[in-house]
């Protein structure tokens, strides 16, 4: 299969590696940029990080952001699933736990590894939702959170990804967030998609589709990478 990947460009380049050893040939066009904040050390900014208990990690993202503003090591990562953990051991941490889910799954899990005494620092974009923090508190756990990066969306596809789609030579679109189907949902107005496949991480990822007609669409089993691979085998 030929596939279009839109997610950024560290996470789209890992994915197009497995869909690679799968048979597949992958065309990024990412959706999504990434940009870290500059700044001091975490632990000599703002309340710093001696009363941090654990890391809430709901995404790659987070964790490179964590790693870049600090060389602890030594916090227990609570990650929301398994390429966040993944990422967290690539970044050098040991102590990670996987709520293998979503930000629900992962605030359910937190309450039965965390104590409350003691700060849960969510590691997050500008735009992430505060509803981990809001449901952690609400249970009477301390949740901080710190912004460490944003993330921008494209203006336009890229040339060859609009190319690819106008000449039919694609079999699939893969979407991992309900903002990248939105950007792609504006910036492939006028295109041929009905031929496409779109490969969706969760049911409101796929509903963010609906301005624009596919072959079919299929919904991961699980929110996460290993099972959007699935939907391709």
């Amino acid at each position: 299969m030929r596939i279009l990947v839109t997610r950024p460009v560290e996470d789209g380049e890992e994915i197009a590696a497995h869909l690679a050893e799968m048979g597949h040939q992958a065309l990024l066009a990412p959706l999504l940029t990434v940009r870290f904040h500059d700044g001091p050390p975490l632990e000599h900014s703002g309340p710093g990080l001696e009363d941090v208990q654990a890391i809430l990690a709901t995404s790659a993202n987070g964790v490179r952001a964590l790693a870049r503003r600090t060389a602890r090591r030594d916090f227990s990562i609570f990650a929301v699933g398994p390429q966040t953990a993944e990422e967290a051991r690539n970044c050098g941490f040991t102590e990670i736990k996987n709520a293998d889910g979503d930000a629900k799954a992962l605030a359910e899990a937190a309450t039965r590894w965390a104590s409350r005494k003691g700060v849960l620092l969510h590691v997050c974009g500008e735009d992430a939702p505060g509803t981990l923090a809001e449901n952690l508190s609400l249970r009477g756990f301390q949740v901080r959170r710190v912004v460490l990066y944003a993330i921008e969306p494209a203006v336009q596809l890229p040339p060859q990804a609009v190319a690819a789609l106008k000449a039919g030579a694609l079999d699939a679109a893969m979407f991992f967030s309900p903002r990248s189907a939105r950007i792609f949902g504006v910036l492939a107005d006028g295109l041929p998609t009905e031929n496409l496949a779109a490969l969706c991480i969760s049911a409101a990822t796929a509903q963010a589709l609906v301005s624009l007609s596919f072959a079919r669409i299929a919904v991961a089993a699980r929110p996460n990478q290993a099972a959007m691979l699935a939907l391709v085998e």
